[in-house]
């Protein structure tokens, strides 16, 4: 903006670095906004709540958040476009959306209607001041019915689809899970709380103690051909996120019901435990 003439001091253009004084006087011309080249889908998805400034969706499994590559249409983007205007746009033009599920996670998810929303619930997540809790049906029950896993995540140094505990290489991320039902084939259902946001960070951490997520492909939590439950996708559902509103602080908890096929693997599930 500097350098196109759009930020001037005492109505003249200046170089970056130019040292102001006093009485300057800046003024800045804002462009006009870039039209959006995604276009509005009619994409179906439960709204929990809705106002003036934020959107509370239940995401379905198998929706694909925003636009990538081998995902150009039909995303969760593409359809808040159709049921929101003007929408804020956000990092890497990714209009109102302010943190992300994985396209087989189901769950709850905030959406930013303004600009004031984005910016305000972006640094809330960034300073982990949003409490999420996802529930997960594990392959296999960790030892102890409560822990806390404390391993830094990074991108996988071979497959590059895949995340990885990564000592050396990754961030700091911290997840917690506390055992709510056993089950007679092996698997349980847990409650999870995720201290950080890490790409794949519940399903890489669980993995890491053995107990990788039921249906997870990639993390080593496929189920054999001969049980019951054969599901279609990785058995992780974001329940519960907790914030305070952006405009007028006041303190919100929404939660998502499981999504129909986990809701029936555990249906399935507690009539074959005694």
């Amino acid at each position: 903006m500097i350098e196109a003439a759009q930020i001037l001091v005492d109505d003249q253009q200046v170089k970056s670095g130019y040292r102001l004084r006093d009485q300057n006087t800046i003024s800045v011309i804002f462009p006009p906004p870039q039209a959006s080249p995604l276009l509005p889908e009619r994409i179906d998805f439960p709204v929990l709540f809705e106002d003036d400034h934020l959107l509370v969706i239940s995401k379905p499994p198998g929706l694909v958040v925003h636009p990538a590559s081998g995902h150009h249409h039909g995303t969760l983007v593409h359809g808040l476009l159709y049921r929101c205007e003007n929408l804020p746009m956000g990092d890497e033009g990714r209009p109102g959306i302010v943190h992300r599920l994985d396209k087989e996670t189901s769950g709850v998810m905030l959406v930013a209607k303004t600009e004031l929303a984005l910016r305000t619930l972006m640094a809330d997540f960034k300073n982990r001041k949003i409490q999420k809790t996802y529930h997960a049906l594990l392959l296999r029950c960790p030892r102890e019915r409560d822990g806390r896993i404390v391993m830094p995540v990074g991108r996988h140094p071979v497959d590059r689809k895949k995340m990885a505990i990564r000592p050396a290489h990754g961030k700091y991320a911290a997840t917690n899970w506390h055992v709510l039902e056993n089950f007679s084939n092996g698997w349980c259902l847990a409650e999870i709380g995720i201290e950080t946001g890490r790409t794949h960070q519940i399903r890489v951490h669980l993995a890491s103690v053995k107990s990788p997520v039921v249906g997870d492909l990639l993390y080593g939590g496929s189920v054999g051909r001969g049980g019951k439950v054969q599901p279609s996708r990785q058995m992780l559902h974001a329940s519960t996120l907790c914030f305070n509103h952006p405009f007028t602080g006041q303190g919100c908890c929404f939660t998502a019901p499981l999504w129909g096929d986990m809701q029936e693997a555990l249906d399935i599930l507690r009539e074959k435990t005694p």
